[in-house]
């Protein structure tokens, strides 16, 4: 049985501030299995991805979720964040996004 979206959001937002990194919701999607993207913001004009990889992934790795950074570079411009964040909601209107701001850009997925 898979976790619910919400209870994984609340907690990965409680894990952030545990570390002291800022990280608000976005957008709320479906609670019980809406999609979830984490933007890590540096705070210089780069930023960082990171959804839902692919469900042969987590079928092979027998995992409740997997997490793949959207993108080749580590870091990119935050514009380009933005405009894959606003085509994965014209796909699915139903996703979350978390932010967070990070100087050292950690994930803590």
């Amino acid at each position: 049985m898979r976790l619910r979206a919400d209870i994984f959001v609340s907690a990965y937002i409680r894990r952030c501030e545990v570390e002291n990194v800022v990280a608000m919701l976005r957008k709320r999607g479906a609670a019980e299995a809406g999609a979830i993207f984490v933007k890590v913001d540096r705070l210089d004009g780069t930023a960082a991805l990171y959804g839902p990889a692919p469900q042969t992934e987590t079928a092979e790795r027998g995992v409740d979720r997997l997490w793949s950074r959207m993108h080749e570079a580590d870091f990119i411009p935050v514009p380009d964040i933005e405009a894959r964040l606003a085509k994965e909601q014209r796909f699915d209107p139903d996703l979350w996004i978390i932010e967070t701001e990070d100087r050292a850009g950690r994930c803590f997925l």
